[in-house]
């Protein structure tokens, strides 16, 4: 079946992990995809700012989208914790975001343990999630990313700590954002909104994480775009296991369209 529409990551996709800026080729790569009439949705995992202030932002950096071409874990939270007394790990922008949502933190008797992602986890953190998943907490991710790049480095995604959580509690967890089958089904919606049919078998996701994002989506039934502007700088990086994830890979998205980057006047 061929691609009718595309679910398109943000982060080291269309804007730089180090500078927040566009990469080159991204907004190019969005216009021809609006010139064209193809659906697409974004696909970000933001939780540091409002849905609509990210899409804002976006959209100052040149990013032309509708309000249904936009989706982030903020949006579909409630589906999986409720507004709730929480023990919310993540920046401190992401715990204001959840405060004014409703969220009562708590770090004694939560009711979830709710994971993002920040650069300084210590081990006292950890060790105080474990405790807490094995007193009753539920133990949620609002996405499932593989790492977390800062300053040119690597660090573990919040996928990863979910997983060392659960293999040292023995729990489960829940995940809010991608990879999740709710959260890629609220993104299919929207793509339905705008006229794709065919289920996941006629989308293509492209991002820059192989095993955070598009793993969930192939097995989902989508085709599948590694771009290697953000995670994956190179495919010698990526286990020989793991290359049949992704259908196609391209250098970014601008390469991957057949856009070339605007050149500053």
């Amino acid at each position: 079946m061929s691609v009718k529409g595309y679910m398109i990551d943000v982060q080291g996709t269309l804007i730089d992990d180090a500078t927040r800026r566009p990469i080159p080729g991204s907004v190019e790569a969005l216009e021809r995809l609006r010139a064209d009439g193809t659906p697409f949705v974004l696909v970000t995992n933001n939780t540091k700012h409002e849905s609509a202030a990210f899409a804002d932002y976006l959209g100052s950096l040149g990013f032309r989208f509708a309000k249904g071409q936009y989706l982030d874990p903020l949006m579909v939270l409630e589906k999986t914790v409720p507004p709730s007394r929480v023990a919310a790990y993540g920046s401190q922008a992401f715990v204001e975001v959840l405060e004014k949502r409703g969220y009562t933190l708590d770090f004694e008797a939560p009711e979830a343990v709710l994971v993002a992602i920040k650069p300084d986890f210590t081990n006292d953190e950890y060790a105080r999630m474990i405790e807490l998943v094995l007193g009753g907490a539920k133990l949620v991710g609002m996405h499932e990313t593989s790492t977390y790049v800062k300053q040119g480095r690597r660090y573990p995604g919040v996928g990863a700590i979910l997983k060392m959580v659960s293999f040292a509690t023995g729990h489960g967890y829940e995940v809010v954002g991608k990879p999740s089958l709710p959260f890629y089904a609220e993104a299919l919606r929207l793509l339905e909104a705008q006229g794709v049919s065919e289920g996941f078998e006629a989308v293509e996701i492209v991002s820059d994480d192989l095993i955070g994002d598009l793993a969930g989506a192939k097995a989902l039934g989508m085709r599948t775009a590694l771009v290697l502007s953000g995670k994956v700088s190179s495919l010698s990086e990526v286990p020989e296991t793991k290359c049949a994830i992704a259908d196609r890979v391209a250098n970014d998205i601008g390469v991957l369209f057949g856009v070339r980057a605007r050149r500053s006047a």
